[in-house]
């Protein structure tokens, strides 16, 4: 197996978001990373330029992995379109629930100052991507004369709005309240398609 496999990168990635969250990214050093992802610092330099490429490295990872479940079907009428809007709301809670979630933003906010570019790649590859989907899938429930009344952008930060109201993520993040329940992910997500819909929708 080469030094460049992809395998060689994720030990190198894990070992690397696993030092920052413990040590942080000023305690943890490069010789520790490549000593728990079991490679030579040599091959953590072909893999990374520097220790910041890691920590950017791990954040988009994540991000990307945030994003994958949350690419939406195309609706065909109004039922499947409120289906598929619960659907999606119940994947945006129960991803940014998780604890390798949650860690990666506590990550991004503690290293905020150091490495800004890492705050703005989670942004980018994760919530901006995720209601980027959100938007589209609005757009064309818009051309097929589902919903109307407003731009899709517009609906789109309704929906997130009421899906995470009360603070929910910044609460999770401080640590003050518990991941949602499947059942109260449910619920958030059957109010957010609910309240955009009754503003929106136009069934049948």
């Amino acid at each position: 197996m080469s030094d460049t496999s992809p395998s060689v990168r994720e030990r190198i990635l894990d070992a690397a978001f696993n030092a920052f969250m413990r040590l942080g990214y000023g305690g943890a050093s490069t010789a520790q990373i490549a000593r728990l992802a079991r490679v030579s610092k040599r091959d953590l330099y072909a893999q990374f330029g520097s220790k910041q490429a890691m920590l950017a490295g791990c954040v988009a990872e994540r991000a990307e992995r945030m994003r994958r479940p949350l690419t939406p079907p195309t609706p065909t009428d109004w039922d499947s379109l409120h289906r598929i809007l619960i659907e999606f709301g119940i994947a945006v809670v129960r991803e940014v629930s998780r604890p390798e979630v949650l860690a990666t933003y506590r990550l991004a906010i503690l290293e905020a100052e150091n490495a800004p570019d890492v705050a703005l790649t989670l942004d980018r590859q994760g919530r901006a991507a995720n209601t980027q989907a959100l938007i589209e899938l609005l757009t064309m429930a818009r051309g097929q004369g589902l919903v109307s009344g407003g731009e899709p952008a517009d609906m789109a930060g309704l929906f997130l709005a009421v899906l995470m109201s009360g603070g929910v993520l910044v609460r999770m993040l401080m640590r003050v309240a518990a991941p949602p329940s499947e059942e109260e992910a449910k619920q958030r997500a059957e109010t957010a398609a609910n309240c955009l819909l009754r503003l929106h929708g136009r069934p049948g």
